[in-house]
């Protein structure tokens, strides 16, 4: 984007990252001891922690940080901070040092990839080869994947360095994200408050600055809401964009499917990232439907903030809205007014909320319902 949306972009982008550098890690260091609040002050001294994955790769091809180094780094942080977090509780540390080194190789050789050498975190219930995966039961802890799930496999081919796995709810399905295995993340803002679920881990990790990028699910708001708690961002991509072959309950196998309403998708810190990894990871199962498809997504229809037309959608007919989100909505209604946005809180093409809400809360259930038949049998 150019003109007014990219200044509006960098701003918002830079205010946020100024905000947890600076209020993430107070919040954590003010609960723990003096020796390790000195250490995170020197972790945090660096300037990596909160860097885009543009400006990391930038400066590993430009030779100013090694892979590394970088992980090294970033594998520092999450062992000065995770022990009051418990963001990332598969860790995978030895092969993201082994796959560092690789990508130093070919980025000495001038090997150019979209995560080359970037580190980053998964959430738990993707199958990663070696690890356990176990949605947060305990009845399948003992559960080892002898693959990647697929666009795990599509973001370490685009060089990124995986990290480890981060804390879900048992079965996916909560609001937080607690399990009898790995127990409660705590939210890095607030230790007293949770992350949100059920990919809160990986909200969790993001901000507390464990690496850029992370991949999560959604089908009733495990992506958005925690984004929403943790200050991060994340897609909900269309039904069907990004495969999720790989991301199925143990012990069954990683079969190519179609789940209504159930999608996988990016978490970042940042609007551009999501965008970038969204492009690594999106297009069809090759196993499925990978002949004659092509994925190709129409671009946006202007290149300036003020040509957009925006929807505020500010009250629910089921549910109030809370008061700080009302205000909030309306300071950045204000804000794109003031940038010559056309912005409305109305339409007739609008359907009709109370009805949505009751359809698709009926197709949850449907889904989960059919879901735990299957597994009975």
């Amino acid at each position: 984007m150019a003109g007014d949306h990219e200044k509006v972009r960098v701003m918002m982008d830079r205010g946020r990252r100024e905000i947890l550098v600076g209020g993430g890690a107070a919040a954590i260091t003010g609960v723990i001891s003096t020796t390790a609040a000195q250490k995170i002050d020197s972790i945090s001294a660096s300037g990596w922690d909160y860097r885009t994955i543009k400006e990391l790769v930038q400066a590993l091809q430009a030779r100013k940080i090694s892979s590394s180094e970088l992980v090294e780094h970033t594998i520092a942080r999450v062992q000065a901070l995770d022990g009051r977090l418990n963001a990332i509780v598969v860790r995978d540390f030895e092969r993201a040092r082994e796959a560092a080194r690789a990508a130093d190789v070919a980025l000495a050789r001038a090997e150019r990839r979209p995560l080359l050498g970037i580190p980053m975190t998964v959430k738990e219930s993707f199958n990663v080869a070696g690890l356990p995966t176990t949605f947060g039961n305990p009845k399948f802890k003992d559960f080892i994947p002898k693959e990647d799930a697929l666009i795990v496999s599509r973001i370490k081919s685009a060089g990124a360095v995986h990290l480890g796995k981060t804390n879900v709810p048992l079965g996916l399905s909560d609001i937080q994200s607690y399990n009898d295995i790995y127990g409660t993340t705590n939210n890095p803002w607030d230790l007293g408050r949770t992350p949100g679920g059920s990919s809160g881990g990986s909200a969790s990790a993001l901000a507390a600055g464990f690496g850029p990028l992370s991949l999560g699910s959604d089908i009733g708001g495990s992506l958005r809401v925690p984004a929403h708690f943790c200050g991060i961002f994340a897609h909900k991509p269309s039904l069907s964009l990004v495969p999720d072959r790989g991301h199925t309950r143990p012990p069954a196998p990683p079969l190519p499917r179609d789940a209504d309403l159930a999608v996988v998708g990016p978490m970042a810190r940042t609007a551009a990232d999501l965008a970038l990894a969204f492009d690594v990871i999106a297009g069809p199962d090759e196993d499925r439907a990978g002949i004659g498809y092509r994925l190709a997504l129409r671009p946006a229809r202007h290149d300036d903030l003020k040509s957009f037309r925006v929807l505020v959608i500010e009250t629910h007919p089921l549910m109030p809205t809370g008061i700080a989100v009302r205000a909030a909505l309306g300071r950045l209604s204000e804000q794109l007014v003031r940038s010559g946005v056309k912005i409305a809180h109305g339409s007739p093409l609008l359907p009709d909320l109370a009805d949505s809400a009751r359809v698709y809360m009926l197709a949850i259930v449907l889904f989960l319902g059919s879901h735990c038949a299957t597994r009975r049998l």
